[in-house]
């Protein structure tokens, strides 16, 4: 399990790296854009403006934290984490922006090749020296996107590799040109931009499944399940579902116990299931757990099961003379009918001609009332 962090610890550290992140690629746009221009190398250009793209995800990414991380009120029970969900779709929408932006410019000055600038060697040391800073920043960022479960960071920390990875297409592209082919540098361009609209759609995927209420891995959901069918009491699962919140997940799970336990005992098997599952899966932050005493998806769905005031109208009905002596009674529900347990003195028992009468009464009631399908009688040992 990874390392617990507290909420204040977690917010400083996203924005720590945010911060790191934008002062870094503040220099890289200023360099590579400037030292494009004087080396006439358009794909240098591009990288430059990639760079930029990633200080406006930077900036993009501070904002969000700060949104993300106000507490739950009112209106937003479940916390405000989906700010970031929101700003990495922003993010992949502007990257696909870009990449289209840059593909289109490039492509129409390479309807005329004789216009297109040539690279000189000075573009060859930027491109190699942003391989190496950005390749650190990636490093950098992804370690604490891991500390923090950030999606948004880790977004961003792939971001600044595809940057990594796009000086090395810049890299490749102007020392081709230099050894004769002068396209070579515009392909390398156009490469880059695709290569930053490409983030941007799996970004803008990623984002929606999460904002509709996509479901957890398949792997992981099995995981999930293995762990709450090992928790003594649980006897099936008839519904899990699950959903993604920013860096968290949230659990729905129905579970069957066995119908006869107590109410207190099936509340403290559900607890026990949502503290396991919070304590081992990083990712899951809240569990609601419903206990069934059966897989009851299917049941009372033509006509509503009896309330207990019901079952006691017909207790007073069927049971008239011994209305007085019925101390309690219990009610399961069962196989889409109800079962009734009436609890009476012990010294009921030991009076064979009542006894026979209540007996009678119970078949009878069970008999003229379809939903009952048994009565159950408890007698009772009062201790004085």
């Amino acid at each position: 399990m990874a390392e617990v962090l507290d909420k204040a610890r977690i917010g400083k550290l996203k924005a720590r790296a945010s911060y790191v992140g934008a002062a870094v690629n503040v220099l890289q746009t200023l360099i590579k854009i400037g030292f494009g221009i004087l080396g006439q190398s358009a794909a240098l250009i591009a990288d430059g403006i990639h760079s930029l793209s990633d200080l406006l995800s930077d900036l993009l990414v501070i904002i969000a934290v700060r949104l993300g991380s106000r507490k739950a009120d009112y209106e937003h029970p479940y916390g405000h984490r989906r700010f970031e969900t929101i700003a990495t779709v922003i993010l992949g929408v502007s990257l696909i922006t870009i990449g289209g932006l840059i593909s289109w410019s490039v492509m129409n000055r390479m309807a005329h090749p004789e216009h297109l600038p040539v690279p000189n060697v000075m573009g060859l040391g930027v491109a190699a020296v942003s391989i190496l800073v950005n390749e650190w920043l990636y490093h950098y960022t992804k370690r604490i996107a891991k500390k923090t479960r950030s999606k948004l960071l880790m977004a961003n920390a792939w971001h600044q590799r595809s940057d990594a990875i796009s000086s090395l297409v810049v890299l490749f592209g102007i020392g081709t040109v230099m050894l004769g082919y002068p396209l070579a540098d515009a392909i390398a361009a156009i490469v880059v931009a695709l290569m930053v609209a490409k983030i941007g759609l799996n970004l803008v995927l990623d984002s929606i499944k999460e904002l509709v209420d996509t479901s957890l891995p398949p792997k992981l959901i099995a995981e999930i399940r293995a762990t709450i069918m090992g928790i003594d009491g649980v006897e099936s699962i008839h519904l899990l579902r699950s959903r993604q919140m920013g860096e968290d997940a949230l659990i729905d799970a129905h579970i069957v116990v066995d119908p006869r336990i107590t109410v207190s005992e099936g509340h403290t098997i559900g607890d026990t299931v949502r503290d396991e599952l919070v304590s081992r899966f990083d990712d899951v932050m809240d569990v609601l757990v419903h206990v069934d005493p059966e897989n009851d998806e299917a049941l009372f769905v033509q006509s509503k099961p009896l309330a207990r005031r019901d079952v006691q109208i017909l207790l007073d009905k069927y049971l008239a003379d011994f209305k007085n002596s019925i101390e309690d009674f219990r009610i399961h529900y069962l196989n889409g009918q109800i079962e009734v347990e009436v609890i009476l003195p012990l010294a009921l028992s030991k009076q064979p001609p009542l006894l026979a009468t209540l007996k009678k009464r119970c078949n009878l009631m069970t008999a003229k009332v379809k939903k009952i399908d048994n009565v159950i009688l408890f007698f009772k040992h009062n201790e004085d």
